[in-house]
């Protein structure tokens, strides 16, 4: 039977910042699945690399005074040191600013121009005079053309899902300095996405490549008609030069996914295979994990990309949520933007490693990191069922009983069918990629060992009849290592140690059904700890570690002023910065009766969350959503018990209530007042 071979992939992380926990979520589930089917004998190769072009990472290397190279080669580094420690396990992390990417996407260019799928235009684009440049698609800001909804990227709503060019945004703005962009053109590349649509809808609509709520979600677009794809950009831009073009580049969406591609080359030319082992021998599975936000590129674009270029086509793609902390998104204001070096300087990798692995289910729904949650099943289920099922059972072998194994006893056929049907339900739940059914299985199975094992106490029967007691732990030492297999692909640092313990090699999917009697085990080891909930406090706390302590007054509170003095001169007030703001929510706050939470839209300043004391001017705070009122930008953020207040807005008190200072409905989010 010739051996699987199967190539897994996740999303290029962007060379332009630090890996953070949400970024986690998917490279854990990859690395768990890959883990999973590598110890099924499968040959699994995950590969991933960075995505490194663009123009976001143009500016921001001319910003800090160096190199694109520079940048992207810092983040490398970094990014592959977070990886590592977070036990992440890629066959080849390469980059797609290499030689192996550039010829890689010169040919498939070329397949497409050769099929005739590339056509000449010339575009309109939106051009920023102030920085003298065409505005790539993520710096140009505005509202949906489609559902209207406010402060949208130039390529795509967030709230509908409508994808769209720059010049349609509504209202737009630049990204960069706020000013309104000019309209210019300019001739550009385009691949003719409609020509291939009957056979996009062919794939997209095989059950197997696509989840059901992820078709579902497809469909509509190539039913209304598939967009040409631009995928060219007018220099200066950091990437490839598309050949035989004068100032043209290819656009970081046409190279980023061919990254796969050279990554695969890249590990062939280093191990002697080939890369049409992976591409064009149609046995090959390949499984793109990705998350709902890039669903339009890797079910569509990429496809035809690989049709045009005569290879294979992804066996699925599989898409998972986002991750949300504390029940919303994550924010670096509330401490919850938490990068993975903050998380592991406080917390060992197998704690996230476990905890995501509960709740991957193989479906496109998002994941809540709730820190109660996180503590109780860290606490009840790694520590009190799994590690602790190798204490009572191992620790007791090797302090009382010679750190030797017995037999098996008759009256442990009950745990020792368990072990059984775990196992064999884990790798069906492993199949389907539903991770969290497996980690129950584990964790049943480790829970049923305790209670044979504290039915059975083989501490009593200690006292009288040793062997019996050897017998005893013997059972639960087998179910433990059932555990342990099943465990394994979460935690196989974990797994390992547990390996070394009972003195056999790495776990592999079979050794879940191996009987272990009549042999010595090694020393036993702890292998976790409980955690506390101030470990998770401290990460929150150092994830807003670098926000000012300053403590400005909240709008709308009164003191007592003895005498106005002239402190404040026109240079010091020409420092404050006044910005249009939008009132997206508003909301009690408990325990604070003076208080309202406001969350504030700043255009593109993004998000801000301010505290501010008008709760009696406004007793039903819904009233004030939508308003816009004027906001200081650029005060210090205040730390207060009930979060952190990031701005302030502007009211005024005369003794019979409070006012806020409004604005008119059209004035836009993020300008400046002057």
């Amino acid at each position: 039977m010739r051996q699987r071979r199967i190539l897994l992939t996740s999303a290029l992380p962007y060379a332009n910042g630090s890996i953070h926990i949400g970024h986690l979520v998917e490279y854990i589930y990859t690395d768990i699945w890959a883990r999973y089917l590598r110890m099924t004998g499968a040959e699994a190769r995950y590969f991933c690399a960075d995505d490194t072009h663009g123009t976001p990472i143009q500016i921001r290397a001319m910003k800090e005074g160096r190199s694109p190279e520079e940048l992207i080669r810092h983040y490398h580094e970094e990014h592959q040191r977070d990886f590592r420690d977070f036990q992440i396990e890629f066959d080849c992390f390469h980059s797609t600013h290499s030689e192996e990417n550039r010829r890689w996407s010169e040919r498939i260019f070329a397949a497409a121009k050769e099929k005739g799928h590339i056509a000449r235009r010339v575009v309109e684009q939106t051009y920023c005079a102030h920085d003298k440049m065409f505005l790539p698609d993520r710096f140009v800001r505005g509202n949906c053309p489609k559902c209207g909804a406010e402060d949208q990227y130039g390529d795509s709503c967030e709230a509908c899902s409508a994808t769209y060019t720059t010049t349609e945004l509504v209202k737009p703005r630049c990204a960069v300095c706020g000013n309104p962009p000019e309209r210019k053109s300019s001739e550009h590349l385009f691949f003719e996405l409609q020509k291939l649509s009957a056979e996009l809808h062919a794939w997209t609509k095989h059950p197997d490549h696509l989840q059901a709520e992820v078709a579902n979600s497809v469909q509509p677009w190539i039913e209304g008609g598939l967009r040409d794809w631009d995928i060219s950009r007018d220099g200066p831009y950091f990437g490839f030069p598309i050949p035989g073009e004068d100032n043209l580049y290819f656009y970081v969406w046409m190279d980023a996914p061919i990254g796969y591609i050279a990554t695969t080359q890249r590990w062939c030319d280093e191990n002697g295979r080939q890369v049409e082992e992976f591409w064009s021998d149609p046995e090959t599975e390949i499984y793109h994990v990705i998350g709902k936000d890039i669903v339009y590129f890797h079910c569509l674009f990429w496809p035809a990309m690989l049709m045009d270029a005569d290879l294979n086509l992804p066996t699925s793609v599989v898409v998972h949520g986002f991750l949300t902390v504390e029940g919303t998104k994550m924010s670096k204001s509330r401490g919850t933007l938490i990068n993975a070096r903050t998380y592991l300087d406080h917390l060992p990798p197998e704690y996230l490693r476990y905890y995501f692995a509960t709740k991957l289910n193989g479906r496109v729904e998002d994941i809540d990191l709730s820190f109660e949650d996180f503590t109780n099943r860290v606490n009840s289920e790694l520590v009190n069922k799994i590690a602790n099922l190798a204490s009572r059972s191992l620790s007791f072998v090797e302090k009382r009983l010679d750190g030797r194994l017995g037999h098996i006893p008759d009256d442990a056929g009950s745990l020792m069918a368990a072990r059984r049907q775990a196992l064999h339900k884990a790798q069906a739940a492993y199949e389907r990629r539903d991770v969290a059914a497996a980690v129950d299985e584990a964790v049943t199975l480790a829970e049923q060992g305790n209670l044979y094992l504290q039915s059975r106490a083989p501490w009593e029967a200690m006292k009288s009849d040793p062997e019996r007691a050897r017998a005893i732990c013997t059972a639960a030492a087998n179910a433990m290592m059932t555990v342990g297999v099943i465990i394994r692909p979460v935690l196989p640092v974990l797994a390992d140690r547990l390996a070394a313990m009972l003195q056999v090699s790495p776990f592999d999917w079979r050794a879940g059904e191996a009987t272990l009697e009549d042999r010595a085990i090694g020393k036993f080891e702890h292998l976790a700890g409980r955690v506390q909930r101030e470990q998770l406090d401290a990460i929150v706390e150092a994830s807003r570690a670098d926000e000012p302590d300053a403590t400005p007054p909240l709008a709308g509170e009164s003191y007592e002023v003895e005498e106005l003095q002239p402190i404040c001169e026109f240079t010091d007030f020409a420092k404050v910065d006044l910005r249009v703001a939008r009132i997206v929510t508003a909301e009690t706050v408990k325990k604070a009766d003076k208080l309202l939470r406001l969350e504030l839209c700043l255009g593109p300043l993004g998000r801000r969350n301010v505290f501010a004391g008008i709760r009696k001017a406004f007793p039903e705070p819904g009233a004030l959503e939508g308003r816009h009122v004027v906001c200081v930008a650029n005060l210090a953020p205040r730390k207060m018990r009930f979060g952190v207040s990031e701005g302030m807005v502007l009211a005024a008190g005369d003794g019979a209530g409070i006012h806020l200072l409004e604005l008119d409905a059209d004035a836009r989010p993020g300008d400046r007042i002057s």
